[in-house]
């Protein structure tokens, strides 16, 4: 699943790296890259993500992965097992996420009133996604985002909207399939998070790939490979290298 202002096309690198014959893997995969849902608050998305995808694997980048957290949490017997990407559980502050819905809400003020291309220009300007390329899948696409559909996921399914899961993480052990936390080796933000969640997680597993915050468009390759992994991977056992 996608993050803010992406589209499922944000995936296309990764699925295509996906799709090509894998030499060594017992079994081809079955491959969807899904839509985020309009209009619903953070755990109605995650129902309704539940209902359309079906059952397997989940991967989720940033608020894609945020979502696969609550899918699994909430809709378990849809879930194999998760790949989270550079993603973090809440924010388990009350304060803390208040002022974060006061932020996104300004922020959503800002598209509303000055448009998507302004928006955007300053959303991508931000370090963390300095070292994106250019010609990474879904950028230019995300031109054409409606305003609303914006504003809606930073009212409804940011961080400061969003339920903190931190308590329940544990809850995720057992699944057929490990949760595995990727996070970008530059990314030392999240990979602190991704590190705090793993401990919290029974058998998660922590994997850090080349590039930064958005591993998608960064090291669509790496995650490719972590993803694949994960699919033939069971709980106890380990990948080899």
């Amino acid at each position: 699943m996608p993050g803010f202002t992406q589209t499922a096309g944000s995936w296309a690198a990764v699925v295509t790296a996906l799709d090509h014959d894998a030499p060594g893997w017992e079994e081809p995969l079955h491959v969807e890259a899904v839509e985020v849902p309009e209009g619903l608050d953070f755990e109605a998305t995650a129902g309704a993500l539940a209902s359309s995808a079906g059952r397997g694997l989940w991967v989720g980048y940033s608020m894609g992965g945020r979502l696969a957290l609550q899918v699994a949490l909430a809709h378990r017997g849809v879930v194999d097992g998760l790949v989270v990407v550079s993603a973090t559980a809440g924010i388990a502050d009350p304060a803390e996420r208040a002022a974060r819905r006061r932020s996104d809400d300004a922020l959503a003020r800002a598209v509303e009133e000055g448009g998507v291309d302004r928006f955007l220009d300053g959303w991508l300007a931000q370090p963390m996604f300095a070292s994106v390329p250019a010609d990474a899948p879904g950028l230019a696409e995300r031109r054409s985002i409606a305003p609303g559909r914006l504003a809606h996921q930073l009212r409804a399914l940011g961080q400061g909207a969003q339920p903190p899961l931190w308590e329940r993480l544990h809850e995720l052990a057992g699944l057929e399939l490990p949760v595995v936390l990727v996070t970008g080796a530059a990314d030392t933000r999240y990979g602190a998070i991704a590190a705090e969640m793993a401990r919290r997680i029974p058998g998660a597993l922590r994997v850090s790939v080349p590039g930064g915050h958005a591993v998608p468009l960064e090291a669509p390759a790496a995650l490719a490979t972590e993803v694949r992994a994960s699919a033939h991977r069971r709980v106890g056992s380990e990948r080899s290298a």
